[in-house]
């Protein structure tokens, strides 16, 4: 179980100079945690509270709400079906199952390869086009059989690359704000006037 590389550590120092408080970094960190292993190791959630000021409870308490993170390993590609009430009655438990007998594993499992894992999930938000599915959280619609049967198939043979990266890894570009250019974002206690936001609101309503 690893902690940052040298290169995430960079990386990791330039997202919590972005937040005028470290803690407020926790989220991205756990991403780039994520994007590292696949997975938040439990070493790399010691690391981004030692990184926070935070314990690694509170970490892992923060992490935990969100059920994009993961703390065990998982395939290469996450395959989330969702069989919610719109999936469901358009034939999600059907597409679940004959993922089931083409993955040769049960909802939750992980083929032999280490390819895919498979997921029965709640709603995904796309109800009007159900059934439908996520491959690393990319969306597929209004899927039959045979589309998830293809779907394997270019997974397996590598033609998904482009579009699909490896779970654990949200973008291809990653966010990089040059010194000087972010929001001027300052931590409550050295304000020293009231929010821009809420001077308008408080002048549109004189105004009224």
């Amino acid at each position: 179980m690893a902690r940052l590389t040298p290169e995430n550590l960079r990386v990791a120092s330039e997202i919590i100079a972005r937040y005028p408080r470290q803690k407020s970094a926790l989220i991205p960190l756990l991403h780039l945690a994520q994007e590292q292993d696949g997975y938040v190791t439990e070493e790399a959630m010691r690391h981004v509270a030692e990184l926070t000021g935070t314990t690694p409870a509170e970490v892992q308490g923060t992490a935990s709400f969100y059920e994009m993170f993961k703390f065990h390993p998982v395939g290469t590609h996450l395959l989330n079906i969702c069989t919610n009430i719109s999936c469901l009655l358009l034939g999600g438990e059907e597409l679940l199952h004959h993922a089931e007998d083409t993955l040769g594993v049960s909802a939750g499992g992980t083929t032999a390869d280490g390819m895919i894992t498979l997921a029965d999930v709640e709603c995904i938000a796309a109800c009007t086009e159900a059934p439908c599915l996520q491959v690393n959280y990319r969306y597929r619609h209004r899927v039959t059989a045979a589309d998830l049967d293809d779907l394997v198939a270019d997974i397996r043979a590598g033609r998904t690359s482009d579009e699909i990266p490896e779970h654990g890894r949200l973008a291809r570009v990653r966010q990089s704000i040059a010194a000087g250019r972010g929001a001027g974002v300052r931590a409550p206690e050295a304000a020293r006037e009231a929010p821009v936001w809420l001077a308008r609101n408080e002048a549109d309503e004189g105004a009224s």
